[in-house]
């Protein structure tokens, strides 16, 4: 059955209740405006966007924002504490979080379940955080007006540089593009892999901040809401970091970490259109220094994830995904995104990523180029 027969049914049981007109970006200043229930097929089609609705200042007929370019690393400087903290990722803790996050029948925005495993990752975060100074780690949930699943922002604030904020980020929502307030989205790879990873990530971290580490700059970890819905967490979110004038040095994008097609050939994706050539090739600097596996150049497209929205409002961003595009999960967006099809090894090369990124960063003097 085709797509635009289900419509009138979508409507009515309530998956696109007021079906209102909406602004979506498809390229850098290319614009076109759709129904609600019109996102959905364009989804299908292979069609990323940005949703710049309820975002005037940066839709069209706006200038686009300069991105601030930095000095970065080029030489890896935390090899002996990585060392020490590298064995001791844990692969059946990720599996254990990875299998409870799936356990919601979907974890589209708009749904119940949807803030229900929101609710979740904010406790298990909360678990994870327990015993740290509140002047030193903070957890946020950040609200969206139009729907309840939140974004949750961890803020570990930097002892000598706190306005300097290094940004890990996931998207922690899942759709099945058939019928998402219907059907099933475990979202096992897309992205329980790479929330599960960060939330990995965040647990080395706090350990290390517990034995008495303090970064020089802010850390911060995101679980962002609704990124299937084009973005409407992140691109919220940095919205307001905009309006605070906060200032972000690097975002690191993690969507999609834990499935690997072929095992002899298995290696780290970097995406390279629409990200910070300056801050890609320090994580390329990062992966070679600290990983088992080499990493492959690839292209993802406009509005592939969420560092996107960090690009958008003028801060540097990279993104790093399980493989090049075309040996990416097949199975992602639908019922059969599940566990069983993920490598929990490969999720943990994914760790060093965020574990370098983070040690590396949090003591770095940054100096702005442009």
């Amino acid at each position: 059955m085709k797509l635009s027969y289900l419509i009138p049914f979508l409507v009515l049981v309530g998956a696109f209740p007021s079906n209102p007109l909406r602004t979506l970006e498809i390229d850098q200043g290319s614009y076109i405006h759709v129904k609600e229930s019109e996102k959905l097929s364009l989804l299908r089609r292979g069609i990323r966007f940005i949703d710049v609705t309820s975002f005037p200042l940066i839709g069209k007929g706006s200038k686009p924002k300069d991105v601030a370019i930095y000095s970065y690393p080029e030489h890896t400087s935390q090899s002996e504490l990585m060392d020490s903290i590298v064995n001791h990722i844990d692969k059946k803790s990720m599996y254990n979080d990875l299998a409870h996050f799936t356990s919601f029948y979907t974890r589209y925005y708009k749904s119940e379940s949807g803030y229900q495993s929101a609710l979740w990752l904010a406790d298990r975060i909360y678990n994870v955080t327990y015993g740290l100074p509140s002047e030193l780690v903070s957890v946020e949930k950040f609200e969206h007006d139009g729907w309840d699943q939140f974004s949750i922002i961890v803020s570990i604030r930097g002892r000598e540089t706190p306005e300097d904020i290094v940004i890990l980020g996931s998207h922690q929502d899942s759709m099945n593009l058939i019928l998402p307030s219907l059907l099933s989205a475990p979202g096992a790879d897309d992205d329980g892999s790479g929330t599960v990873t960060n939330l990995e990530t965040l647990r080395l971290y706090v350990e290390l901040l517990s034995q008495g580490y303090r970064p020089k700059n802010t850390i911060e970890f995101h679980f962002y809401s609704a990124e299937e819905g084009g973005m409407l967490g992140s691109l919220d979110l940095f919205t307001a970091y905009v309006e605070k004038q906060k200032k972000v040095t690097a975002m690191l994008q993690q969507d999609m970490t834990g499935y690997v097609q072929d095992p002899n050939d298995e290696h780290v994706g970097i995406i390279t259109d629409h990200t910070t050539p300056q801050l890609t090739d320090f994580i390329k600097l990062i992966i070679d220094s600290y990983l088992r596996i080499p990493f492959k150049e690839s292209e993802c497209g406009y509005a592939c994830s969420d560092h996107s929205s960090a690009t958008k409002n003028g801060y540097p961003a990279a993104f790093v995904i399980e493989s090049q595009m075309s040996s990416n999960n097949r199975y992602v967006h639908t019922t059969m995104d599940t566990i069983d099809r993920l490598s929990l090894d490969h999720m943990a090369e994914h760790a060093k990523i965020g574990l370098g990124y983070i040690l590396e960063l949090g003591n770095w003097n940054f100096e702005i180029k442009k």
